[in-house]
C-alpha cells in the first residue's frame, strides 16, 4: 500500500488556515451588507489588481475562460476570424477563442521556455498568410479568413518573449491578448523599452484566472481582465453583465460573467501576500535548480530566460519514463502532476482543425516528458530535499538498469 502523502503536490490548506480570520471577516461583511454581487468589494479588488499588474483598469469576471472570451469580444474578434495561439496550454485558451466565434490556428512553442516561439509565429504569418497593406488586413492563404489576434500564453509562471510577438502584431495589424492565467506577478524585460513589465500589461488586454490552485487563487471560481484601454474596459464590463450600460438598459447582448463580492474580498486579502508568496516560489525554484543542476544530463530542468522573472506557478521537469517516476514518488508519499499530456492539436475536440501527429514537434516532445514537482510557498526545505532525493534514486536506478 502506498504511503499517505508526506509532500503534497500543492498545499491549499495551510494558507487558508493562516488567513482564516481575515477571510471570514469578508464573509461577515457580505452578510451584514447583503452585498453579494458587484459593489465596493469588487471595485476595490479591481483597483488593487490593476495597480499590481501596472495597468489602468481591471474587470473582475467569473473565470479565466470568460476573461479571455470577453477580451476577444470587446476587442472586435469576430465570427470566422483566426486567432493564433499554442497547442501546449490548457483547453480554456482555445475554448475562449471558439466561444467568441473565432477559428483557432496553432504555432509551436520554444522547447526550452514552453511558451510561444516567435520564430514559428513569424513563419506562420509570413509564409501561410498574405498581408493587404492598403486594408491593413492579414488573410490566411488556405482558409481565406482574416487573422485577427495572437494569444501568447505565459505558461507555468514564465512570460512569453513579448517584444518580437508585439513587433509582429504591429507589422500585421493584429491584436495581442495575453493569457496570463498562470502568471500573476511574472515580469518581462522589454529590450525595446528598456524596462521590466508585468504580465498582463503588454497586450491590448490580458486574462487572469483565480482558480484556487493559482498563485493568487480564490476560494472558488474567479477571473479578471486587465487593460490600459478605457473603452475596452467599459465594453468588457457590459459584456460580463448582460450587456447593460446601466440596470435594465441593454446596449448589447452580454453574458452573466460577474465576479461575486465574497470572492473579490478574499482575493483582496490574498493579494496583500502575493509578492511574499511569489518570492518564496522563486526561492524554492532556485533551490530545485541547484539540487538538480548536477543531473542536467538525465533530467530537463526549467530554463528561466534572461527576459523573464518567473513566479513558478509550476515547477516542471522533463524525464523519461515519467509514469514509473511518478509511481516511485507516489510510493514515497510525494505528489506530482502532469500539465498537459496531450497537446491540444491532438485532442478529439479539435480533430476538425486537421492537425496530425508531427505538426508541432516541440510541443509533442515536451508533452511526452513533462512532470510537475511539488511547488507552493508552504513547501519546506525538508520536504523539498525529500523530493530531490527520491528523484535522484529514480535516475540512479535507471542508469544501473541501462548498464
Amino acid at each position: 500500500m502506498s504511503n499517505p502523502t508526506k509532500v503534497p503536490f500543492l498545499d491549499l490548506v495551510t494558507p487558508h488556515k493562516d488567513l482564516r480570520e481575515e477571510l471570514l471577516a469578508v464573509v461577515n461583511k457580505a452578510f451584514e451588507t447583503a452585498g453579494f454581487i458587484g459593489g465596493p468589494m469588487v471595485e476595490t479588488f479591481e483597483q488593487e489588481f490593476a495597480s499590481f499588474c501596472h495597468t489602468k483598469y481591471c474587470v473582475g469576471v467569473n473565470s479565466g475562460t470568460d476573461a479571455l472570451r470577453f477580451a476577444f469580444m470587446a476587442a472586435g474578434v469576430g465570427q470566422g476570424d483566426i486567432v493564433v495561439t499554442v497547442p501546449h496550454t490548457f483547453i480554456a485558451t482555445t475554448e475562449a477563442i471558439s466561444q467568441a466565434g473565432a477559428t483557432i490556428a496553432f504555432v509551436d512553442i520554444n522547447e526550452r521556455s514552453f511558451t510561444m516561439d516567435p520564430v514559428k509565429l513569424r513563419e506562420y504569418l509570413e509564409n501561410k498568410c498574405d498581408f493587404d497593406a492598403s486594408a491593413k488586413k492579414l488573410v490566411e492563404r488556405k482558409s481565406k479568413k482574416r487573422v485577427a489576434a495572437i494569444v501568447p500564453v505565459h505558461l507555468y509562471g514564465q512570460t512569453a518573449d513579448m517584444d518580437p510577438i508585439l513587433d509582429l502584431a504591429e507589422k500585421f495589424n493584429l491584436i495581442v491578448v495575453e493569457d496570463a492565467c498562470q502568471a500573476h506577478g511574472a515580469e518581462y524585460y522589454s529590450e525595446k523599452d528598456k524596462t521590466w513589465k508585468r504580465a498582463g500589461s503588454m497586450g491590448v488586454a490580458a486574462a487572469f484566472s483565480f482558480y484556487p490552485g493559482k498563485n493568487l487563487g480564490a476560494c472558488g471560481e474567479g477571473g479578471a481582465i486587465t487593460t490600459n484601454d478605457a473603452v475596452l474596459a467599459q465594453r468588457m464590463k457590459m459584456i460580463r453583465d448582460h450587456g447593460q450600460a446601466k440596470k435594465y438598459y441593454h446596449d448589447i447582448e452580454g453574458y452573466n460573467g460577474r465576479l461575486d463580492s465574497i470572492q473579490a474580498g478574499w482575493l483582496s486579502v490574498k493579494l496583500r501576500h502575493l509578492e511574499k508568496w511569489n518570492a518564496a516560489r522563486r526561492a524554492l525554484a532556485h533551490r530545485y535548480h541547484e539540487f538538480l543542476s548536477e543531473l542536467k544530463d538525465s533530467i530537463g530542468i526549467p530554463v528561466e530566460a534572461p527576459w523573464t522573472r518567473g513566479v513558478y506557478h509550476l515547477y516542471v521537469v522533463r524525464v523519461q519514463d515519467r509514469e514509473a517516476f511518478q509511481a516511485q514518488l507516489a510510493e514515497a508519499g510525494i505528489g506530482t502532476a502532469i500539465h498537459y499530456p496531450i497537446p491540444l492539436h491532438l485532442q478529439k475536440a479539435y480533430q476538425h482543425l486537421g492537425y496530425s501527429t508531427g505538426a508541432f514537434p516541440a510541443t509533442e516532445r515536451v508533452a511526452a516528458e513533462i512532470v510537475s514537482l511539488p511547488m507552493s510557498p508552504q513547501l519546506d526545505h525538508t520536504q523539498q530535499e525529500m523530493v530531490v532525493r527520491k528523484l535522484r534514486e529514480f535516475l540512479a536506478a535507471k542508469v544501473e538498469t541501462i548498464q
